[in-house]
């Protein structure tokens, strides 16, 4: 996926889960943050980031910040890229092969899934979890203690037990990393039932991505810890 209008900007401070002040060619601007998730080690005073200018001039908010460099490393920040790079993901055959019908935001029992698939008699249900948090090339999800990411896990396990395919994708916002772990120091909930979700037939996967100052694409597996 490609962004348009994209510019340099330096981050300054995030008065709110959804604002952040970023100074852009000497004037301070506040910018829509597409990311609820705490990120703290990410949006620190001073930091390199990169943002969307809206087309909409009557929005309240001009820019949408969509990356972040930490090091050496960019980070994509947008909480809807990971979703988009993985229908394009699917689109290709690369995941799954043969594939007759993909459709987003698939309810089932008292969930939405991110994609119901199927492809050659398989029915599958498909979460996709983006990946922002990492210390010293590990990756972890989540940031934030996530209720709904546990009610997902186990609508998953019951959707292996009633014959589909189920699969939770974790789709990690940078590349060059070691391995994806769930974060139990945060949520130890979380790593439970993905550990239970994966012993009941649940697939759990996990992809790094190319990151662009304005592009995102699914790059190559990565080895996942449990």
């Amino acid at each position: 996926m490609t962004y348009k209008n994209i510019i340099p900007g330096i981050f300054i401070s995030r008065p709110n889960r959804f604002t952040a002040e970023v100074e852009i060619d000497g004037n301070i601007e506040i910018c829509h943050v597409k990311n609820t998730g705490r990120c703290k080690e990410l949006l620190i005073p001073g930091a390199e980031v990169y943002l969307q200018k809206s087309d909409n001039p009557n929005r309240a908010t001009k820019y949408d910040l969509i990356a972040v460099r930490k090091g050496e490393r960019l980070i994509n920040m947008d909480s809807n890229a990971p979703n988009k790079v993985f229908f394009e993901y699917l689109q290709s055959g690369a995941y799954i092969k043969n594939i007759t019908l993909i459709k987003p935001e698939a309810r089932y029992g008292s969930s939405r899934f991110d994609f119901y698939v199927e492809a050659e008699g398989r029915r599958i249900f498909i979460e996709v979890k983006g990946v922002t948090l990492e210390e010293n090339g590990v990756v972890m999800f989540p940031d934030a203690p996530t209720e709904r990411g546990v009610k997902h896990l186990n609508e998953l396990m019951r959707c292996a037990s009633e014959g589909y395919e189920a699969h939770v994708v974790f789709v990690i916002q940078m590349n060059d990393v070691k391995y994806f772990t769930p974060n139990n120091r945060t949520h130890p909930a979380f790593g439970e039932a993905l550990a239970a979700a994966k012993q009941a037939g649940v697939t759990v996967a996990a992809f790094d991505c190319e990151v662009g100052e304005d592009s995102l694409e699914i790059g190559n597996v990565v080895e996942v810890r449990l």
